[in-house]
């Protein structure tokens, strides 16, 4: 590479080629975008490796959503009943064989569903 072809980034100082819009180095852009007549500019900005990870590993971001209500009264009704309709299973039996963590968690989740939106998502 010579000179020639070549010019500085007025962000990183590095060099990059006479003709980038977008520093290869620190990815800042460098010049405007110059359009001319009917040209038609084009971005291709393919970033969605987090995207299309979470879409093949089947996961949702927002998560299962659930009714605040029927959690709530299933909490009031049963110790551990909300515990399973979230699908904590594991809590759930917990829940039933402890009554609800002795009380203490059961008058914590109450509350804490009173607090929730509706939907909320688990």
């Amino acid at each position: 590479m010579n000179n020639e072809q070549n010019k500085f980034c007025k962000h990183c100082g590095e060099k990059i080629p006479t003709d980038a819009i977008i520093c290869t180095k620190c990815g800042r852009q460098v010049e405007e975008i110059k359009k001319s007549g009917n040209e038609q500019i084009i971005i291709n900005n393919n970033n969605n490796a987090v995207a299309s990870a979470t879409a093949i590993a089947g996961v949702s971001r927002m998560g299962r959503p659930k009714n605040k209500w029927i959690a709530l009264a299933l909490c009031i009704l049963t110790f551990c009943g909300h515990k399973f309709y979230e699908g904590k299973i594991g809590m759930g039996i917990i829940y039933l064989f402890t009554g609800g963590l002795f009380f203490v968690g059961w008058i914590i989740d109450i509350i804490s569903l009173l607090g929730k939106s509706n939907p909320y998502y688990v």
